[in-house]
């Protein structure tokens, strides 16, 4: 007995399939996130750097955010002596994250800045939160008593958005949030001290 074609099956396939290839290439095709505005500089006591990140919000991530799902931005921010015929030596490595969640009853955003306060940042514009989550101002890399005079050293730093993370019964809903994962490439900055 031959068996009949379904029809509708392939066709829901092939619209699927169509949909996720439009899907994949608009989060492809969308601007790339990025280190802005670096400045390194320093205190009588510390080493400072400041800095911003673009195009880290993309219309889906600010979806997902107004949707209450918390989002965390981590930043790594490394500073190494160089030395020309050995490996640079690390003198300090910093991972700090920022994290938003959105919370509709009361519209208004929770930002979690843990190494500036201990306590939580509550705005209520969208645009104020963005700016507080890509910007990192006066962070201290290094006490200034651990370099020394006349030696070059390297400022690295680095942004980036990892997989959201839902409860276990959203999962299946939005299995596509991995793409939605940003890096930006290592910014590197040279000084003689």
């Amino acid at each position: 007995m031959i068996q009949k074609t379904n029809y509708r099956h392939i066709f829901l396939i092939v619209m699927t399939c169509i949909g996720l290839l439009f899907f994949c290439s608009t989060t492809v095709m969308a601007k790339k996130a990025f280190l802005d505005n670096v400045t390194v500089t320093n205190t009588r006591d510390n080493l400072l750097t400041y800095f911003s990140v673009q195009n880290a919000f993309t219309t889906k991530i600010k979806e997902a955010i107004l949707n209450g799902v918390p989002t965390t931005f981590t930043f790594h921010i490394s500073l190494y002596r160089a030395r020309e015929s050995w490996f640079d030596k690390k003198i300090s490595s910093h991972k700090v994250s920022s994290t938003i969640k959105y919370n509709a009853l009361r519209e208004i955003f929770s930002l979690s800045r843990p190494w500036e306060s201990k306590d939580t940042l509550l705005v209520k514009s969208f645009d104020t939160a963005k700016k507080k989550m890509t910007a990192i101002t006066g962070f201290t890399i290094a006490p200034m008593g651990q370099l020394i005079r006349g030696k070059k050293y390297q400022v690295r730093i680095k942004a980036e958005m990892k997989k959201i993370k839902l409860p276990l019964y959203l999962h299946h809903v939005f299995f596509f949030l991995s793409l939605w994962n940003f890096e930006t490439d290592w910014y590197t900055m040279d000084f003689i001290y």
